[in-house]
């Protein structure tokens, strides 16, 4: 299996261009929450049996986020405390949702549409097809790069493409 860096490089072979990389770090986040969002609608717990706090928390986004995490933690240390910020980021936002007067799918599937719809955008701004076209561990790369983009572009640490 390919280690951080050469995933983190090949991942910055299609995403140079400045446009394409503001586009990915607003669109990942949203894409990762909303993703979440989509797969917590299915109740898993409530099949299984469980009732309240934890038939809520057992779903099929609880079980994605755990299926995931095994490929962060052979990444990096630093990338599995990383996405784990990412992961309780978005539980604390799909429970606030969840809880308001929105609904949690309808919300999750209009972010979710409409950030692929500007990642296509700035693939096509960019000129190149997406990285998972070719790979989908590569969904998986996409936040952890627009983390480090970020950070280099508020002036926190040297970049993935520099």
């Amino acid at each position: 299996m390919r280690d951080l860096q050469t995933f983190l490089a090949d991942y910055s072979e299609s995403h140079r261009n400045p446009v394409n990389q503001w586009v990915h770090i607003i669109c990942v986040p949203a894409i990762f929450v909303s993703t979440i969002g989509l797969f917590w609608l299915i109740p898993l717990g409530s099949w299984l049996g469980l009732e309240g706090s934890a038939a809520y928390w057992v779903n099929g986004g609880t079980l994605l986020a755990a299926i995931c995490m095994p490929f962060y933690l052979r990444m990096s240390a630093g990338m599995t405390v990383l996405m784990s910020a990412w992961l309780a980021l978005s539980l604390l936002a799909i429970v606030a949702v969840d809880r308001s007067d929105l609904p949690l799918g309808l919300t999750s599937a209009a972010v979710w549409l409409l950030a692929w719809a500007v990642q296509v955008w700035g693939h096509k701004v960019e000129g190149k097809k997406p990285s998972f076209v070719d790979d989908l561990v590569f969904l998986l790369v996409g936040p952890m790069f627009v983390s480090i983009e970020l950070a280099h572009k508020l002036g926190l640490r040297r970049g993935v493409s520099a």
